[in-house]
């Protein structure tokens, strides 16, 4: 059973990367990289291209909708030579992805995700792959066309969220179209959407999947990875410490390559994260809300430390 930690934004970095593929993540993606802003210059979109040491291997996950910005993209990512495969998004819902054209945007339009995935093949060697959803909604399915556009570009695996975007992130997982991708499709399929247990799991392997990605419920639970493989795990109060110690490492290492960037000091760098991330291990414990109040006020390095040994 192949799990995959999904590409997500302001999450999955370098060192929550780091923290998944030591609990069974056979593969992780960068967060989401912007090819518009790429080929415009931004340095912090390079940021996003950070692996730290003894992370197992990493895909890099790019988007838009210009060809050009996209084919640079797949250039400047493969010249790094520390990526094993090329992921084009075709299939983010946010409104403000989708603003821009890109994303789900590309849904209804699979014949423009073809020529973007050529686009991005002539300027690469490693294999690229298509996440996408079924359709703009259940009474629009593009998946089809969507699975052979893919395949006549020659990629060499797609990635379904099995849900329409008009869902979002919620709502029925429609494991029926995933089942029927699974059939009609010449190249391996990876699933998405919906898992967080070993009833939702056994659910989605039934459909076929040569993989199966998690996103939100890692985010939660790290050790969902572990425990799907009945590998041992540390407690959430060891992650939670191990997690500031990788993003001490990434900060260390930014600062580093990027000497003439704005890289946040360690303090800040971190808060930043509580923010945004690791008061997610907190969560169903007694006090919860209370210690996410206080997370939310944390400046400095000593106070997280502090709170998880008074946590648990």
């Amino acid at each position: 059973m192949k799990l995959v930690l999904a590409p997500l934004a302001d999450f999955t970095n370098a060192a929550f990367r780091k923290i998944a593929h030591e609990l069974g993540a056979d593969l992780a993606y960068t967060e989401m990289v912007s090819a518009a802003a790429l080929a415009h210059g931004s340095s912090p979109t390079r940021h996003l291209f950070e692996m730290l040491p003894g992370e197992g291997p990493v895909a890099c996950q790019i988007f838009g909708h210009a060809p050009d910005d996209l084919a640079f993209a797949a250039h400047e990512a493969t010249a790094l030579k520390r990526f094993v495969a090329l992921d084009f998004n075709a299939g983010c819902p946010m409104p403000r992805i989708r603003r821009e054209g890109d994303g789900a945007a590309l849904v209804p339009k699979p014949q423009l995700v073809h020529d973007l995935l050529v686009a991005i093949k002539r300027e690469t060697d490693l294999p690229v792959t298509l996440k996408t959803r079924p359709g703009p909604s259940p009474d629009r399915v593009t998946l089809f066309e969507l699975l052979d556009a893919a395949e006549t570009a020659g990629c060499a695996g797609f990635t379904l969220h099995a849900r329409f975007t008009s869902q979002m992130h919620g709502g029925a997982v429609h494991l029926d179209l995933l089942a029927e991708l699974v059939r009609r499709a010449h190249i391996p399929v990876t699933g998405n959407g919906g898992v967080h247990d070993e009833a939702t799991l056994k659910a989605m392997l039934e459909t076929g999947v040569d993989a199966v990605m998690l996103g939100r419920a890692a985010i939660t639970n790290p050790a969902i990875f572990a425990a799907f493989k009945g590998l041992p795990a540390p407690s959430r109060k060891e992650l939670f410490l191990r997690h500031i110690e990788y993003l001490l490492d990434l900060q260390g290492q930014l600062s580093r390559n990027f000497p003439n960037d704005h890289v946040p000091q360690p303090d800040g760098f971190v808060s930043v994260a509580l923010h945004r991330h690791l008061f997610h291990y907190f969560r169903g414990i007694p006090g919860a809300a209370e210690i996410r109040r206080r997370l939310n006020s944390i400046r400095t390095l000593a106070e997280p430390r502090a709170l998880a040994e008074s946590a648990w």
